[in-house]
């Protein structure tokens, strides 16, 4: 019998068939998934109304890594939540089979693969670039050596006009107190080497825009860590007539979506003189204050847009000074479930409430336009989900939104589910034989401002 390792125990898990190889395992046990590329056996499977990843991996790696990303997960940074590992596998003949690791699938996100189609929009590169940055940035902060920085290892969700993205695989990572430059240059290096490869991959699959070359993402990559990363640390000296700059600071990390724990502030023997240093600095700013207000835990730019409307919506009701969790309250029960009750059942799996909001909130500005006046939410919301919600691909990544076949550039994966195989040659007939893909329909992965702290600085500032 295998052994479970598990601080949430499923007891569904433990009528799988573990003696089975992932490889061999049956269709009904698997949903296709997109993913990125794995060096281990990676499969999606269900159970009951549940859909965990599960890598098979030798058992110290295996460990490690559910260990880490429990730590990961109390440090609240984005990463997937881990639920066991299973251990003790052979096969009916006795033959050792590798452990599994088994992570919760993060709803409604994609792998890069799934983003990068032909014909992406620089812009959308680009934000999914400085969502990369972010997570880096946040994962240093927080004392962790990534070791394996690569856009295989993670997984992006929309985050209103923006993307996030969450660490998927940590089993070359390490917690310290604090990082050093050297480590936080190390995993910086490691990151250019590896996503360098990865976007001349997507160049000869013909994915990247021909203005768009491998050289010169990797390039703004690292300029842009180095830009964030001296905004979120560096120090800044100003005279003591310009203390007006110790909350501009304060205000443009805010606006980056971090608060400041701790400010280290200075002066020198002379007085004249003022230094001014972040020593802490937390991620999630505006999710935080969403949170405490309605209880809504999203993503921080979705958080951002929705505060912003409970603002306005403080301002229309003339409650401007009453208090925050009151109106916040209001704002819940008469703004925001209404619209996210609006979308049809059916619909449900194209997008998360605070990004379906988020969008209506476009959408309605659109027709506001077209009209000359202002028009209701709740009209917005429904024309919204008939016009354009409507025709949108399934984001939620459930049981009931298989994505079987992803065509890249004019040409196909050799096998869908382990892009590792790369592509089938003009000239092949027929693909690989996949066990777990028969009986599913081919169908095509539809496609689904950048990180300027300068600009940052001259609007804040």
């Amino acid at each position: 019998m295998p052994r479970f390792l598990s601080a949430q125990p499923d007891s569904r898990l433990l009528q799988q068939p573990w003696d089975t190889p992932l490889t061999d395992w049956p269709v009904d046990k698997l949903v296709a998934l997109p993913r990125g590329i794995s060096r281990h056996v990676v499969r999606f499977i269900r159970v009951g109304d549940e859909i965990y990843a599960a890598k098979e991996v030798i058992e110290h790696l295996a460990l490690h890594e559910y260990r880490l990303l429990h730590d990961l997960n109390r440090l609240e940074t984005p990463s997937v939540e881990p639920v066991g590992v299973v251990t003790g596998r052979v096969t009916p003949d006795g033959e050792p089979l590798d452990p599994v690791l088994l992570t919760k699938h993060l709803r409604f996100s994609l792998p890069y693969r799934a983003l990068f189609t032909p014909g992406v929009r620089s812009e959308t590169v680009g934000r999914l670039l400085d969502a990369m940055v972010v997570l880096l940035a946040k994962l240093h902060l927080a004392g962790v050596l990534w070791g394996d920085v690569s856009l295989s290892n993670i997984l992006f969700r929309r985050d209103a006009g923006e993307f996030a993205a969450y660490l998927v695989d940590a089993e070359t990572g390490e917690i310290h107190d604090e990082l050093s430059k050297g480590q936080r240059e190390h995993d910086l290096m490691i990151a250019k080497t590896n996503l360098f490869g990865e976007f001349c991959d997507l160049e000869a699959g013909g994915m990247l825009d021909e203005a768009l070359k491998p050289i010169g993402l990797v390039e703004t990559i690292e300029n842009r860590y180095h830009e964030l990363w001296n905004e979120l640390t560096g120090a800044e000296e100003f005279d003591t007539s310009e203390m007006h700059r110790i909350d501009s600071r304060v205000r443009r990390l805010n606006a980056l979506g971090f608060d400041v724990a701790e400010l280290d502030i200075t002066t020198d023997l002379a007085g004249s003189t003022v230094r001014i240093q972040p020593k802490v600095v937390d991620a999630g700013h505006h999710s935080r204050r969403l949170l405490r207000l309605t209880g809504l835990d999203t993503e921080e730019n979705q958080a951002r847009r929705l505060l912003n409307d409970l603002d306005t919506f403080r301002v229309r009701t003339d409650q401007q000074g009453a208090d925050e969790a009151v109106v916040a309250h209001q704002w819940l029960t008469r703004v925001f479930e209404p619209v996210v009750a609006s979308v049809p059942d059916d619909l449900r799996a194209k997008r998360e409430p605070a990004q379906v909001f988020h969008e209506v909130l476009d959408h309605r500005w659109y027709m506001s336009e077209a009209v000359g006046s202002e028009v209701p939410i709740l009209d917005a919301a429904k024309d919204y989900a008939k016009t354009v919600l409507r025709e949108l691909p399934d984001e939620d990544m459930s049981a009931a939104s298989v994505v079987p076949v992803v065509e890249e550039g004019g040409r196909r994966l050799a096998n869908p589910f382990d892009p590792s195989q790369g592509y089938l040659d003009e000239n092949d007939t027929e693909k690989p034989y996949d066990p777990w893909e028969d009986g599913v329909e081919d169908t095509p992965v539809p496609a689904n401002e950048f990180l300027d702290v300068e600009a940052l600085r001259r609007k804040k500032g």
